[in-house]
């Protein structure tokens, strides 16, 4: 089979297609034939060595896909034919064995690309915004890193949950229209007086939620856009570096600064990305949640697709073709 190899931890240059073995099944996971598989910011990081998960190489990488059900064990709620997206591992080959719980059911509605590019980063923004950051319907969100696949899910995500305002910041103007277009009230282009234009925006008041994928020196300006009781969600460090914030700026507000991070919740409540899709569904049925896919390329581009990602060249989703699906 074809499949994406990290062969050096030196990031996109790391990176070719090879032939391997396909994997073999021992009867206990779900055997998918993937058609499209998602690149993230973690494979980067994971390219680099530089990701919590840490292989040897030469390793596939990849965490998550939309594929066909080759094979299933009787007991997992899955039959061959079936459409399925799923986060795993090795997700950037032909074919892939996964967990049953780790695998769902991917609804008509959405294409094999949206497919590859809904768990991650959808999961991200429930659990994020609405289980830690307690988001309810008719507050205000600032969405940091706007134009990238966390950025537009978590715009989606706070529309389906009925925010009453979400403002993306976006880096370039190239950008606001990725985030317009996701679904953002109103963008606001990084300058020296972006938190200015925020509260602007918001009457000088302020956000009530802050969702921060990307930390770096956006966290601190992000934290003084909240509205008196509000929340900043550390949701990652896009930007290389990890924010410090002095505890008595969250006095002077009665603000919040609450970390989350969904795949410590999953390692302790395995049932969890199966609630969240459950959530989900209703939403991708109206048509909230429709992911914004930036980039298709084929699985001999992956190394163009990591540099998108790591020149910050990417907007929306970058997905990598694999299969036909037929």
């Amino acid at each position: 089979m074809r499949a994406l190899e990290v062969q050096a931890l030196t990031g996109p240059d790391g990176i070719a297609v090879v032939d391997r073995p396909e994997p073999i099944d021992d009867g206990s996971g779900v055997v998918v034939d993937v058609v499209a598989a998602g690149v993230s910011f973690p494979d980067l990081l994971q390219s680099k060595g530089l990701y919590q998960y840490r292989p040897d190489p030469p390793f596939i990488p990849g965490i998550e896909l939309a594929g066909v059900v080759r094979s299933a064990p009787a007991d997992s709620g899955f039959r061959p034919g079936e459409r399925v997206c799923a986060w795993t591992r090795a997700a950037l080959a032909e074919v892939t064995i996964c967990k049953p719980a780790e695998v769902f059911h991917l609804p008509d509605l959405l294409s094999w690309e949206e497919g590859a590019s809904l768990v991650l980063n959808y999961q991200t923004a429930v659990f994020c915004m609405v289980h830690r950051g307690g988001l309810k319907a008719g507050e205000s969100v600032l969405v940091l890193g706007a134009a990238g696949g966390v950025g537009t899910s978590g715009i989606q995500t706070a529309k389906g949950y009925g925010a009453s305002q979400v403002i993306g910041l976006v880096s370039t103007p190239d950008k606001a229209e990725v985030a317009s277009a996701a679904g953002a009230d109103e963008v606001v282009v990084v300058s020296d007086t972006w938190k200015g234009d925020v509260l602007a925006l918001t009457g000088g008041r302020g956000v009530d939620l802050v969702y921060d994928p990307v930390g770096g020196d956006r966290f601190l300006d992000g934290l003084r856009s909240l509205a008196r009781f509000g929340r900043l969600v550390v949701v990652g460090f896009a930007a290389g570096t990890i924010p410090e914030v002095k505890v008595n700026r969250l006095l002077l507000r009665n603000v919040s600064v609450i970390g989350a991070a969904w795949g410590e919740a999953v390692a302790q409540d395995a049932d969890l990305p199966h609630r969240i899709h459950a959530e989900m569904l209703p939403l991708i049925e109206s048509g909230a949640i429709k992911p914004p896919i930036g980039h298709v390329l084929d699985l001999e581009q992956g190394q163009e697709a990591y540099r998108l990602l790591d020149d910050r060249q990417a907007v929306g989703k970058v997905v990598l073709r694999i299969g036909s699906g037929s």
